[in-house]
């Protein structure tokens, strides 16, 4: 095992990935006690989750049109609320 490569599985402590500078980059980074978030930061218009029921020929419609189904449903109705 190369030691760049920790994404393989193993159960033998002494089959443990090296502990190298690249990995520790990519490590969770703390300061104190607090945990530093890495990412995305938080949107300021979160999306919220909803279930919907819709007939089931529709949604194999809306999914056959592509990638991006959910938000061009977002964006329709956004058009049609006139939000």
């Amino acid at each position: 095992m190369s030691e760049k490569d920790i994404s393989t599985s193993w159960t033998d402590p002494d089959d443990a990935p090296r502990l190298t500078e690249d990995w520790f980059a990519e490590a969770d980074a703390y300061v104190g006690e607090r945990l530093v978030r890495r990412g995305r930061p938080r949107s300021a218009n979160p999306k919220k989750a909803v279930s919907l029921r819709l007939d089931a020929d529709l949604v194999d419609w809306l999914k056959a049109s592509g990638e991006g189904w959910q938000t061009r449903i977002n964006r329709e109705l956004r058009k049609i609320a006139g939000l």
